[in-house]
């Protein structure tokens, strides 16, 4: 089963913000060495922790640091952007590096409310549920419009590159749904979503509806794993993980905390018990137990792809956690 990552650019406490986009950029060639297949960036907004808010621009960056790994979008998140905007972007990125990218959509703002609203400019936009009619727009552009539709005359350059394969993301039933409807790939967050990936997944291939521009339905799952040399070093990162959870679940976001700092952190008992609850979103221990935790979880969710995204304060132990994953797994190193 192909393995790929998704990617934050994750802020460790104590280092620049930009650090982390650099960050990502190793971690890519990295992860094209270990062969992974392929390397998405995230969309997320006003998060002290989360560095990637601008994604086409770190597809642009990974794709020329690397020459074989697909590089995409995990996604963009549609209504923050025009559909035109996206088809031209994604359009002059498919020319730059034909056949290496992905267009992953999601319609959720990736952020809290205020920002989305500075992001959409208007409260009817922010409250507006149009995204069907978003993506027939973006696909249009791809297309052609109805003959007779205002936007018919224009033209999404360069036209002689295709829009690049989309997936549609989804940490509830409404994205399977949608994406079945409109025939695309879909990738399931089960990194942060609470319903069984294996309920959304079935629904998805069950009522996939076939178009000339695809080719069947593929699910990709989402997973969260941290990988240590050892059992109690990956209980050590995961503890620190837990703690950026926390913090931005209760509405204190900050940068990703040090092993250390998790550590030393007084917690109380109801933070100790929403941790707990937590705890099954994300695969943690050594590479052969994260292996196998992951196959039995692609597994039960009838998964064609697994998609992993790792929270680790050092950067160089992150790459190690994907490359140790990576050997266990079985992939094949470019």
């Amino acid at each position: 089963m192909p393995l790929s990552v998704l990617d934050l650019s994750p802020v460790p406490a104590g280092t620049r913000p930009s650090q982390a986009l650099h960050e990502t950029l190793e971690l890519a060639r990295a992860a094209e060495a270990a062969g992974y297949h392929r390397f998405w960036l995230a969309e997320h907004h006003n998060i002290p922790s989360v560095a990637s808010s601008t994604p086409e621009v770190m597809i642009a960056a990974v794709a020329a640091a690397t020459s074989t790994i697909r590089v995409g979008s995990g996604g963009i998140m549609l209504p923050n952007h025009s559909p035109l905007k996206v088809a031209e972007t994604f359009r002059v990125l498919g020319g730059l590096y034909p056949d290496r990218i992905d267009l992953g959509l999601g319609r959720a703002p990736g952020t809290d409310q205020r920002t989305a609203l500075a992001l959409r400019r208007s409260r009817e936009a922010l409250g507006a549920d149009d995204f069907t009619e978003q993506y027939a727009e973006l696909r249009a552009y791809a297309e052609g419009f109805p003959a007779g539709h205002p936007f018919e005359p224009i033209s999404a350059q360069p036209d002689d590159v295709p829009l690049p394969p989309v997936w549609i993301l989804g940490s509830s039933t409404y994205g399977g749904q949608a994406a079945a409807a409109l025939g695309t790939g879909f990738a399931y967050a089960g990194h942060f979503g609470t319903l069984d990936p294996a309920g959304v997944i079935s629904a998805y291939k069950r009522d996939y509806q076939r178009f000339e521009h695809d080719g069947g339905p593929h699910a990709i799952l989402a997973l969260a794993a941290i990988v240590g040399e050892t059992e109690e070093r990956a209980q050590q990162l995961a503890r620190a993980n837990a703690l950026s959870m926390l913090r931005l679940r209760t509405g204190r976001p900050g940068p990703l905390p040090s092993p250390e700092e998790a550590a030393a952190y007084p917690w109380s008992e109801a933070e100790e018990a929403a941790v707990e609850e937590w705890a099954g979103l994300v695969s943690v221990g050594t590479a052969d137990q994260v292996a196998a935790d992951l196959q039995r979880r692609a597994d039960a969710a009838a998964a064609d792809e697994l998609i992993i995204t790792t929270n680790i304060h050092d950067p160089a132990e992150r790459r190690r956690s994907f490359q140790l994953l990576a050997d266990a797994w079985g992939l094949k190193p470019r």
